[in-house]
């Protein structure tokens, strides 16, 4: 008999080759995969509606196919989290909002379709923040995700549940979304990689303002060739999104980065953000370790700074889109973050969003030159150590207060307005014994040369003790006591709910 640690231990690429090849069966893959999720949920709150009897079929089905040599998809037999912003039939999809708690929709959206006709098997939907909303995973339908090396703190979010999930071997592949920073914080705070894809490299169909490009889909994996995996199955040209384009991806993460031939520059703060200053250090002192691996590494200078503004009225634009028919129902039935988001939104003019169109066009073109300098810019992906799930969000840094609740997330929406491909990848700990996440990001639309890159710097970073991807302790977890579970249950799946097209992340 297998051993369930070790099997679910193994990379997303390499247990679909143990499938390919036989060596695995679909149905052991997913019962080890239920087996985790039952054990270790109750501790860190990362899933929250399932489907195990669906994905049981599903993996039988996988199995037959593979004994009759029938040509099977890309993520055939992978077990996945989906999370609970995107729709899907027949199970669950909440946004974490009491206003959705019974909403059972009858078909998948278009990225869930594509990874189901890519062959992976749909166990559950992962917890979010409500309505997406901030980077704390928790809401009033199912309660707080905490982090899997201490379930008292935040795995980040909006992403947080997929990203727990992953940390802690519940599944091989998770999906995510990204507005501020929803893929690449809570990959940051779980120890996994979350990658922010260019705007419509993965379509999605749910934005209800399709042009804008801040909000995006994009795959967490454990590592950076299992993001990949998951990315491939995804991309091209959707009809339901005006931004998606056609592209040719390799089923495999093809080429080789040469770290000596890079030319990196590195930021603490994007010269607008407030960081800790633990983390300042804890950022130095790993580019210290990684200097001479590069070509050139050298501070960068970036000019926005107008970016908090912008930002800040390009999010409230998608909030009002996609909050409207809500607020005007029952402002009351928003949580604070969604209802905060709507009325910051309802107060712009014109001019107001004219300006920020044209300012994230400035932003745009001043970052893109830096390019020509460099292949990659490195930062912190967040600036604090995880916090208590407890505290809605950080008021301060450094004593300094922040404006606004997602303020906090500046490291990484900064990057959203330029619209760059970007991942959070492990990084070892930071100075308080949590994962520390480092943001890096590529060249516009240059997704697959990013990734090739990190998988370069991932394969150099596993070798020190310092730098590799840190693991929970399985064992510490599932001794500890943390209620995570919100009292709030929802109602009966056939309770009306209201319409829950445009819904983004943070």
């Amino acid at each position: 008999m297998r051993n369930a640690q070790d099997l679910l231990e193994n990379s997303a690429v390499e247990l679909k080759r143990l499938i390919d090849t036989r060596e695995l069966s679909p149905v052991e893959l997913l019962e080890a995969c239920i087996d985790r999720i039952e054990s270790l949920n109750p501790k860190i709150n990362a899933f929250c509606a399932t489907s195990f009897d669906r994905a049981r079929d599903e993996a039988v089905a996988s199995e037959r196919a593979i004994a009759k040599g029938q040509q099977r998809g890309l993520l055939d037999g992978l077990p996945i989290g989906i999370k609970d912003l995107e729709e899907t039939a027949g199970l669950l999809t909440t946004y974490g909002s009491p206003l959705y708690r019974g909403n059972v929709p009858e078909q998948d959206n278009e990225l869930v379709r594509r990874l189901r006709a890519a062959g992976a098997i749909v166990v559950g939907k992962t917890n979010v923040p409500e309505m997406g909303a901030g980077a704390n995973t928790r809401n009033p339908v199912w309660g707080a995700t905490g982090n899997p090396f201490d379930p008292a703190l935040n795995a980040g979010g909006s992403s947080g549940g997929s990203a727990a999930a992953l940390a802690v071997d519940m599944v091989p592949l998770c999906s995510g979304s990204d507005t501020g920073g929803s893929l690449r914080i809570p990959a940051a705070k779980c120890g996994v990689v979350g990658l922010r894809t260019s705007p419509g490299l993965v379509p999605s169909e749910r934005k209800l303002l399709g042009w804008t490009p801040i909000s995006v889909v994009g795959p967490m994996g454990r590592n950076v060739e299992d993001t990949w995996l998951q990315l491939a199955a995804t991309t091209g040209l959707a009809q339901g999104d005006p931004l998606s384009y056609a592209c040719e991806m390799p089923a495999r993460l093809t080429g080789q980065a040469d770290l000596s031939q890079l030319r990196v520059g590195y930021t603490e703060d994007f010269g607008v953000c407030e960081v800790d200053d633990g983390i300042r250090q804890v950022f130095r002192d790993k580019i210290a370790a990684l200097k001479s691996v590069f070509a050139v590494c050298e501070p960068v200078d970036i000019d926005m700074p107008e970016a908090h503004r912008c930002f800040d009225v390009l999010r409230a634009e998608a909030f009002v889109g996609s909050l409207q028919a809500a607020y005007e129902k029952d402002p009351d039935a928003l949580g604070p973050n969604p209802r905060a988001n709507y009325e910051m939104g309802a107060k712009l003019t014109l001019k107001d969003c004219v300006w920020a169109g044209a300012e994230q066009t400035r932003i745009f073109r001043r970052f893109q030159q830096l390019f020509s300098r460099y292949d990659l810019i490195l930062s912190p992906t967040t600036p604090v150590s995880p916090f208590p799930w407890a505290e809605p969000y950080l008021s301060a840094v450094n004593g300094v207060a922040l404006e606004n609740y997602y303020r906090w997330l500046a490291l990484t929406y900064v990057v959203t307005l330029a619209t760059n491909p970007a991942l959070s990848m492990p990084m070892g700990r930071d100075h308080r014994g949590m994962p520390f996440g480092m943001q890096v990001i590529g060249r516009f639309r240059g997704d697959l040369e990013l990734l090739i890159a990190a998988r370069a710097l991932e394969a150099h970073c596993e070798q020190d003790p310092a730098l590799r991807r840190p693991r929970p302790d399985l064992e510490a977890l599932r001794a500890t006591q943390v209620d995570l579970r919100s009292p709030v249950t929802h109602p009966p799946l056939d309770t009306p709910v209201a319409s829950s097209a445009g819904l983004s992340a943070v």
